[in-house]
Formats: C-alpha cells, structure tokens, sequence
C-alpha cells in the first residue's frame, strides 16, 4: 500500500542545512496499523507529512496505492490526496462550525451533491459515535469528542490511508485508550491503512501490527511489534519498551533485599502468557515461589510480559523447578543465587 523509498528531507535554515529525514525505507501493507515511534526531534513527523506530500521530499519516492506522489502534479496531488485522510494532535477543527458541517467540509470541497453529503455525515457520526452531538460547536466538546469528530471528517471522502499525527498525545489515559479503540474498530470495519507516529509506547502496544523506531532521522528499527518488545536490539527501543514495563531501579531493590535462592526473570509471550506456570511450580516442586513483580501486555498480535519470580527451598528442588520452566519454553534468565 505505501512504498517510501530513499526518502530524505533537508530544511535550509540560516545556520546551514538541517536533515530531518535521513534515508529512509519502509514498506507498509494495506489494512495494518503500522506506528513509528521516536522523540521530539527525530524526524517522525515531517516523515508522515511526507506521506501526503504537504512536505516534499528532498530525495526518494513516496508511493501510495501505486502511484509516486512526489512525481505528480498539484492538480493530481490535490485528486490523490482525497485518498489520504489526516488527524492531528490538536484536532485542528473549524470552530464556527459545528460537527456536522465540519464532517462536512471536506464533501463540500469535494462537491459531493447536499443530499449525498447529509447521508456521508449521519453514516460517519454513527461511526465515531456522536449521536447526540451533531449540532454542537467544538468549544462545546471534550477533547474526546473533538478528536471523534477529526476521525470522522478525516473519513468523509472514503480515504485508503489514514495519517495520525500524535493524535492522541493531547488526551488524557482513559480517552486516549477509547480512540485507541476506534481506530481499531474502523480498521477491521473499513479494511482501513493507519498510519501512526507517536511518543509513547502504549499506544503502539495497544493497536499496532508493526512499528519503525526513529532517532536522529534515522529508522533504527522495525518489525512486529510483539518481536519489538520481546527483543528490542537498540538502546532507544529499549528505553520506550520499559515504559510499559516496571522500573529496572525497583528490580535492583528487590535483589537487595532477597537472601537466599534464586530470582528468575520470566518472558512471556503469546499462548506462553496465559498458563498457570505458578500453579504448577508450587503443586509440583518443594519451593516456595514468590512473586516479586511483574507485568503482562496485550497487543494486536497476543500477550507479552516480564515475570520476576523467587525461588526458595532445597537446591535441586529449585533446580528441577528451573528444568521445568525451561520445558515449557518459556525464555528464562536466572538473575540473582547461587
């Protein structure tokens, strides 16, 4: 679905020339929700403004649904555009409007008949669910709700693609996780592409199928996102995967404060996470388990979590318990005892 080929953006400044994107390649396929993830700074979002051309690359190719929008003219560009809807993180609503007429706004310039327009907005405010709403002004709206309704204007001309722009970076936990939510149910509905950026981890483990990792313009990693968190192979990956983990310093603590036995660090991942693996141990094995901390996630594609246990009794009890953690192919490291 989205091709991005040797893509590098140079801004000329007074100083000299600043690259914000440095050649970058990615493949995105058609239906995933794909997220890209980096610090301010590292070039995420001039790369999804890329996306949709309202910034040019310097070099390289952006093909979408098979055509290099960088190689169009601005009358095609304008035409392909209308395949590419946009959120942003502060909605960016027009507030002399209400709902409706700004769901409606880009059918308007689109010249979609009245008729035609009034159907789009009812079936697009059912959609994001707004009932109720319609003939409210956006000052008279939660930021849940201004966002629902950018969702539904930035889905009024049936777009292939969707663009998030830090979209849920103005929201408080709880409305993040329910846009969260519906940008999950228009991709199974409407076998929509999402693309996302953001800085914060949650939201690529919550929804995403795949994510690209960014720093200094540069990706310096990408894959599945349960691969990414199972085993993340650069210092800033890894940085964004504890922040929905616990804190190293809490585990440190905790080995302080542990005499005896053993501290293993389980990993959890997919069909792995949802066994009774404490269970077994305490009914079948002489030791006491004892659960230090311990986190399980979901994400779009199974569960992953990290497991800090303590092992005590008899050293070959605790041996034959390790044994058996191992045969359940569970990845296992012993941290802590001799």
């Amino acid at each position: 679905m989205i091709s991005l080929d040797g893509i590098r953006k140079v801004f000329k400044a007074k100083t000299g020339s600043v690259t914000a994107v440095d050649g970058v390649n990615l493949k995105i396929n058609e239906g995933e929700i794909f997220g890209v993830i980096g610090y301010s700074g590292a070039g995420k979002s001039t790369l999804i403004r890329m996306l949709n051309m309202l910034e040019r690359p310097t070099e390289g190719s952006v093909i979408v649904a098979g055509k290099d929008l960088s190689k169009l003219s601005d009358r095609d560009l304008r035409i392909e555009r209308q395949k590419i809807g946009m959120i942003f993180q502060h909605f960016n609503l027009l507030w002399s409007r209400t709902v409706r007429k700004n769901i409606a706004f880009p059918l308007e310039i689109a010249g979609v008949p009245k008729k035609e327009r009034e159907k789009r907005v009812d079936e697009l405010i059912n959609l994001v669910g707004l009932e109720g709403r319609e003939e409210a002004y956006p000052s008279q709206l939660s930021g849940g709700q201004k966002q629902r309704v950018g969702i539904a204007r930035a889905l009024a001309n049936n777009p292939k693609v969707l663009l998030c722009d830090e979209a849920t970076s103005a929201l408080d936990p709880k409305t993040t996780d329910s846009i969260l939510d519906l940008l999950v149910d228009i991709n199974e509905k409407l076998g929509l592409t999402i693309v996302l950026i953001t800085h914060e981890m949650h939201v690529i483990r919550k929804i995403c199928h795949r994510v690209a990792v960014m720093e200094a313009g540069k990706v310096v990693e990408e894959g599945p996102v349960l691969d990414v968190f199972r085993k993340p192979k650069e210092h800033i990956t890894k940085e964004f995967v504890k922040q929905v983990t616990e804190p190293e310093e809490t585990v440190q603590h905790l080995l302080n404060e542990v005499k005896s036995g053993r501290i293993v660090q389980l990993t959890f991942v997919g069909e792995s996470a949802e066994k009774p693996l404490i269970t077994n141990l305490i009914r079948t094995f002489a030791v006491d388990v004892n659960i230090l901390q311990g986190k399980i996630s979901k994400t779009q594609e199974g569960s992953y979590g990290t497991l800090f246990i303590h092992l005590d009794g008899p050293k070959d009890e605790i041996e034959k318990a390790i044994t058996y953690m191992h045969e359940q192919q569970l990845e296992l490291e012993v941290i802590a005892g001799a």
